[in-house]
């Protein structure tokens, strides 16, 4: 059991990752903006960042899970003091459209730079899939997003490895042409804050909705954690090599496409698919999230909703990749420094009812094991437990029991009679 539960937390993980990982990251544009441009100071500011989100990483989906939330609305309202609450709520629906959208123009970036087609192709085909994959069981969806992260992880590695082995750089000269590159930002420290905000506030959404898919509060913190660290190793990695090859990938639309490119016309074809997915998963997420406020719950409003902002999203697209990033992303940053305030301050005062919660459904997933178990006895002694444990939880509008024995079931921890 305990095994298949950290299994859980590392599936949790690789779609958390692959909901952050989208087509800035992956393509190497947001890190050359935010980090690179800063030159050595970057590389110690991208170390910052990759602490922050296995500290926010934990309390994203450990608080998504404690509410047991269907969208980032539901635990706003217990987190945030009303008006903060209004804020935050219309900061979210509008950066999780604008992010959408700069999300469907990397699509097009991406396609374009790599296989010379039309812009408009690469995100047209991203739209598509958005909307056809929101037609998918919730469940096969999250083993979607996930799926890509491993092979970015091999992939950047791979590249990191190419890079640096058996070769010298000259960084002084790297170092004086990466600080003549555009930044946004006045300076490495306001760079990493403002670029983690932007990370928390593509990611919560959604994470809300993942962290809320398990039961156990402890998996949920632990996926937060491994995927917060896999997110830290990707952007290091990543930002140490477009630092040594600044030179080359200064100018370029989607830089880490141009090194794959030098190592191989092969090795290039796949990372542009690989991009391209998880391109496709940031866009994802943030349109469902999106709908799923707007929807309130309800399925078939929902997919209405995502097919309507899929389809304005596609026609802003084309603005252009590079220029939506550098123009729209820093505001967003600022604006996600607020939720992050916010997310910290919960994490602290409620950390003695989290505790409560995490024992709380710990007995109850017991009491279900046994319930469910056609070989053992649930009387009513334990019936009166199940209930008074059903009250205590703070999920308890949320039919959390029934949730649990719906997961019991579907992870096979009951055997057949």
């Amino acid at each position: 059991m305990q095994l298949n539960l950290h299994k859980k937390a590392w599936k949790i993980a690789l779609a958390y990752v692959g909901i952050i990982v989208g087509a800035g990251l992956s393509s190497g544009q947001d890190l050359m903006q935010y980090f690179v441009s800063f030159g050595y100071k970057g590389i110690i500011g991208v170390l910052g960042l990759a602490a922050l989100n296995m500290i926010f990483g934990k309390i994203i989906l450990g608080t998504g899970c404690y509410y047991h939330a269907d969208s980032h609305d539901e635990v706003l309202a217990q987190i945030a003091h009303p008006l903060t609450k209004k804020i935050l709520d219309i900061t979210l629906v509008l950066s999780g459209f604008v992010i959408g959208f700069v999300m469907i123009a990397g699509a097009g970036s991406n396609l374009q730079q790599q296989f010379n087609l039309p812009f408009w192709m690469g995100g047209l085909i991203c739209s598509l899939l958005i909307i056809l994959v929101s037609f998918f069981d919730f469940k096969k969806i999250m083993n979607v997003l996930g799926i890509f992260t491993p092979i970015l992880i091999v992939m950047i590695l791979g590249i990191f490895i190419y890079t640096f082995w058996g070769k010298t750089y000259d960084f002084n000269e790297m170092n004086a042409i990466a600080q003549t590159l555009p930044s946004s930002l006045p300076n490495i420290w306001i760079s990493v804050l403002n670029y983690f905000s932007l990370c928390a506030i593509t990611a919560v959404s959604m994470a809300f909705i993942l962290g809320s898919s398990l039961v156990r509060i402890k998996v949920a913190k632990e996926g937060g954690l491994i995927g917060g660290f896999l997110i830290g190793l990707i952007i290091t990695l990543a930002t140490l090599v477009l630092f040594a090859k600044v030179n080359v990938v200064k100018d370029a639309q989607i830089p880490m496409l141009v090194l794959v490119q030098q190592i191989s016309p092969v090795f290039a074809t796949i990372y542009a698919f690989v991009i391209f997915a998880l391109i496709f998963n940031t866009a994802f997420s943030l349109f469902y999230s999106l709908a799923s406020r707007l929807a309130k719950g309800n399925q078939k409003k929902m997919r209405l909703y995502l097919i309507g902002l899929v389809m304005i999203g596609y026609a802003l697209s084309f603005v252009g990749f590079k220029q939506l990033i550098s123009g729209f992303y820093p505001i967003l940053g600022y604006l996600g420094m607020v939720l992050l305030v916010v997310l910290l301050r919960s994490w602290i005062v409620s950390r003695k009812d989290r505790q409560q919660e995490q024992k709380v459904r710990q007995k109850l997933v017991k009491l279900a094991q046994i319930k469910l178990h056609p070989n053992k006895y649930f009387g009513k002694k334990e019936q009166i437990e199940y209930k008074r444990l059903e009250n205590l939880s703070v999920a308890k509008d949320e039919n959390i029991v029934e949730y649990i024995e719906q997961t019991l079931i579907q992870e096979g921890a009951i055997p057949n009679s």
